[in-house]
């Protein structure tokens, strides 16, 4: 019974080590495995230590019934280990007297880096654009022709004295000659006419008388004859006719004469040309077959070396953890470099915190509230 007790003791111990400083150890590690890993992987660590933390307290309900089973049936000390050896959630072959603390070992992962193919070896198709430039250009405008070209006549001005009327005659009639000669005319010749009146009143040229039965004296009276002075135009040669000779008539002119007749002579008319501003074509528009080689990266992973595992490990009972045992530990420590506390024999935070640095420092176990028996063997320490 005292094998079982002491047993039961330092079970005890580990259980309560796992149920709180395993869980700190192994969250520890999942911080510093989680700080290069996925929030996913986070997660499932987080769901798993759950998982058996749950199992873990499942299995010290059935320890401790086991226990009391135990003691009631009265089995001996033998018994209990060959239990507890059976049970993976016990240490394996524990040794009475010490102390265990089962522990969770995270997953181990190796880094590797490989070179995988991102894309495949092709090739890109450039459209090279066609490439044009601004030029000075002659270009014809008017293509070369010829024409018909009359060649006017050449006339010249000539001086000549032409007859305008030959020569004639005419028969010219010369007039007559007159005279002016002044004569006596008869107007109306003498007679006799009957006028009343005494015969007194026409004196002798009365030549008869006679009366009327009215008492009227009727004479009949001679009227002498009328004479007027005329001045008139008299032949004195009468009008005859002459021959007369009319010359030729000329007259000097100018005048137009051809010297050489019109013609037709063909003009050649020559090509007309500009300088215009085009756009001419330097280069046509071609394609380049660019081939893309095969690409590749080269990609680092996490491959899992070992799954996650729980581990039993043991550690400094709490009944070892004496004050000569404690100074002994904060002394070497302090040797190590590790500790610069007081050697006061009082496991506390510093002393803890010295020994799991010391661990580290030497690839050995660490826990937060528990002092690995390595770290103990490896300071060369008895306890």
């Amino acid at each position: 019974m005292k094998m079982t007790r002491t047993f039961t003791a330092g079970t005890v111990v580990g259980m309560a080590l796992l149920a709180t400083g395993c869980a700190t150890t192994e969250d520890t590690a999942m911080v510093d495995s989680a700080s290069n890993g996925s929030q996913e992987l986070i997660d499932s660590q987080r769901d798993r230590i759950s998982s058996l933390e749950s199992e873990l307290m499942q299995r010290e309900r059935e320890l401790e019934a086991a226990e009391s089973a135990a003691r009631d049936s009265g089995s001996d000390s033998n018994a209990m280990t060959a239990m507890l050896s059976v049970d993976p959630l016990f240490p394996p072959n524990p040794v009475p007297g010490e102390c265990y603390a089962r522990v969770l070992i995270p997953a181990s992962y190796t880094t590797e880096t490989e070179t995988v193919l991102v894309s495949e070896e092709s090739e890109r198709v450039e459209i090279i654009p066609a490439r044009y430039e601004t030029v000075q250009e002659t270009v014809l405008v008017k293509e070369a022709s010829t024409r018909l070209e009359v060649v006017p006549a050449v006339y010249e001005t000539v001086t000549e004295r032409v007859l305008v009327k030959g020569e004639s005659t005419r028969i010219e009639e010369v007039p007559a000659t007159y005279r002016t000669v002044t004569e006596q005319v008869l107007i109306s010749p003498a007679r006799t006419e009957w006028k009343r009146g005494p015969a007194s009143s026409f004196a002798t040229n009365v030549v008869d008388s006679a009366t009327t039965d009215t008492g009227e004296i009727m004479c009949l009276v001679e009227v002498p004859a009328k004479y007027e002075t005329v001045t008139r135009r008299v032949v004195d040669q009468p009008a005859t006719t002459r021959e007369v000779v009319i010359p030729a008539e000329y007259r000097t002119i100018e005048k137009r004469v051809l010297v050489s007749a019109a013609t037709t002579r063909e003009v050649t008319i020559p090509a007309e040309y500009d300088t215009v501003t085009v756009t001419q074509l330097v280069d046509s528009a071609s394609e380049r077959r660019i081939p893309i080689p095969a690409q590749y990266d080269t990609v680092t992973r996490r491959v899992k070396t070992n799954e996650e595992n729980l581990e039993w490990r043991q550690v400094v009972c709490a009944v070892n953890l004496t004050q000569p045992n404690v100074a002994s530990l904060q002394r070497a420590l302090q040797d190590a470099g590790r500790y610069n506390g007081p050697i006061d024999g009082i496991i506390g935070p510093q002393t803890l915190s010295a020994a799991n640095s010391y661990a580290r420092s030497n690839g050995l176990p660490t826990g937060t509230n528990y002092i690995a028996m390595e770290v103990v063997e490896d300071l060369s320490l008895n306890f």
